[in-house]
């Protein structure tokens, strides 16, 4: 058998597909292995390049891997898709491995960080409080929509639902019955069960972010609490993978979709790829430092009240947000304090200033 020198994997959770070439793109191993003998098979390969997709499990698979003395990178789903034979109805794991292989061996192919432990053990804690978030408004929406079908309508927000949830539920005056009264009780019950293991989450949260030194350089930023500083931090694995804010940006989804042609520019709403969870928090983020600006005089303030004046709230809300996604992109990649007053000197400028 020839030298393997490139293996794509198509990762599930029973059986990996994999598709090893030469040196000179020749095809040499295509096949389905069982999750057991997954590891033992690279053990007996020499190292080489592996392309994993960036899907459930590929982390822990990448850290296993690289244990063994491999190259590994991982591909995002969308970058391998286009590889695929057959185009986008043509679909199973031979191809998928094969495309993935495939787009590795691309110069330019951008790949994505392999996360430690610590720093996926730090987005469980998020994913687990936005399931408990998602949970929770359901179950109140629920009790709300059952209320109503005897005429006792509730405000909607949290905060109104837990001041008179238990008042409208033990009024005697309505037409609700007593299985119908206990059966709300209990849902009001687990409505604060959940309430409480969201409390718990934040305070993890907010202590990871008490003690992370990026985390607290990143809540500088008006608007950028705890919770963002933290996802912030774990998400993003390092800052220095973009070459700038702007890729950052992108990679978040807060930029312009493009379809321009001819040299001339179209540009559209933001194209919302990249992380949905981390552009949330950053769009809660700028709705704070948009509705507060006015309070402050920092150059950074100023420039969001005369923006907003200017464009309107909602396109401000947007900027703010695409402009602390690339001001958390200076923060994590070089190190720095944020400062609100910065004044930000172009390159030409300084070359100018220099020559003069």
């Amino acid at each position: 058998m020839e030298k393997i020198t490139r293996v794509g994997v198509d990762l599930a959770k029973n059986v990996m597909q994999v598709h090893a070439v030469d040196a000179a793109e020749r095809v040499v191993v295509r096949k389905a292995i069982a999750r057991e003998r997954f590891v033992i098979w690279f053990a007996n390969l020499e190292p080489c390049l592996v392309a994993l997709e960036a899907c459930s499990a590929a982390h822990y698979w990448a850290r296993k891997l690289r244990t063994l003395g491999h190259e590994v990178r991982l591909i995002p789903p969308q970058f391998a898709a286009p590889y695929r034979k057959g185009g986008p109805h043509v679909k199973n794991d031979a191809q998928d491995a094969e495309a993935i292989c495939e787009a590795a061996s691309r110069p330019q192919m951008r790949f994505v960080p392999v996360k430690s432990p610590a720093q996926q053990s730090v987005l469980v804690l998020h994913r687990m409080r936005t399931g408990f978030v998602e949970e929770r408004t359901a179950l109140v929406n629920r009790l709300r929509g059952l209320l109503a079908e005897f005429g006792v309508f509730l405000a909607q927000g949290i905060r109104t639902f837990h001041q008179h949830i238990v008042d409208r539920i033990e009024d005697g005056s309505n037409e609700l019955a007593g299985p119908a009264r206990q059966a709300l009780m209990r849902g009001w019950t687990q409505c604060q069960a959940l309430d409480q293991e969201i409390a718990w989450l934040d305070k993890q949260i907010a202590e990871h972010a008490g003690h992370d030194p990026q985390a607290q350089r990143c809540m500088d930023v008006c608007g950028v609490g705890p919770l963002t500083a933290s996802a912030a931090v774990a998400t993003v694995v390092d800052a220095r993978q973009f070459k700038n804010g702007r890729q950052m940006a992108a990679w978040i989804g807060t930029v312009p979709r493009q379809n321009s042609s001819g040299g001339k520019q179209r540009l559209g709403r933001i194209t919302k790829q990249g992380n949905d969870y981390l552009r949330t928090l950053l769009f809660q983020g700028a709705r704070s430092a948009v509705l507060t600006a006015h309070r402050r005089d920092d150059r950074l303030s100023r420039w969001i009240v005369q923006l907003q004046a200017r464009v309107g709230y909602y396109k401000a809300l947007v900027a703010v947000a695409n402009k602390h996604a690339r001001i958390l992109w200076a923060v994590l990649a070089k190190g720095e304090k944020f400062d609100p007053s910065h004044v930000c000197i172009a390159p030409r400028a300084v070359i100018w200033a220099t020559n003069s």
